[in-house]
C-alpha cells in the first residue's frame, strides 16, 4: 500500500512539474501553482525532487516566497493580472450567454483581487532579493 501511494505522489509531482514547465511557454497556463503542487507531492514521495525544485533558479524563489510568507512576488502579481485581463477580454467577446459571461468575468475579478491582496515577499526574506542584495554589497566592497 505504501509503495502505491508513493508512486501516485511521484506521478502527481512529475505531471505537475511538466505542466508548470509548459506554463513557461504558454501564457494561458500558470506555472507557480503547478510547481507548488509538484513540491507538495514530491515532498511526500521524493524529498530530493522537492528540494531540487525549491533550489531551481527559475521556480525556486516564487515557491520559497509562498512557503515562507504566503507571499507573491510583485512581477508575478502583475503578470497574473495582465493575463486575467486578457482572459476577461476574450470572454467578453466570445462567450454568448450573458449570465455565463458575467459570472466568468466576476470570478476572474475575484481571483485578481485575491492575488493583489497577497503580501509581497519582504526584502530580508525573499531569496531573490536576498541574493541580489548580497551580490550587490559584495560588489561594492570589492570596488572599494
Amino acid at each position: 500500500m505504501y509503495d502505491i501511494r508513493k508512486l501516485l505522489f511521484i506521478c502527481l509531482a512529475g505531471v505537475s512539474f511538466s505542466l508548470g514547465v509548459i506554463g513557461l511557454f504558454l501564457p494561458i497556463m500558470p506555472t507557480t501553482c503547478f510547481m507548488l503542487v509538484a513540491v507538495w507531492a514530491a515532498s511526500k514521495s521524493s524529498p530530493r525532487f522537492a528540494n531540487w525544485i525549491r533550489r531551481h533558479p527559475r521556480f525556486g524563489p516564487s515557491i520559497l516566497a509562498w512557503e515562507r510568507e504566503r507571499a507573491i512576488p510583485r512581477h508575478a502579481k502583475w503578470m497574473a493580472c495582465v493575463m486575467l485581463l486578457v482572459s476577461m477580454g476574450v470572454i467578453a467577446f466570445t462567450v454568448d450567454p450573458l449570465v455565463l459571461r458575467v459570472a466568468l468575468i466576476i470570478g476572474l475579478m475575484g481571483i485578481a483581487v485575491w492575488i493583489l491582496t497577497r503580501p509581497t515577499p519582504s526584502l530580508g526574506r525573499c531569496p531573490v532579493l536576498s541574493s541580489f542584495e548580497e551580490s550587490s554589497s559584495s560588489q561594492r566592497q570589492e570596488s572599494r
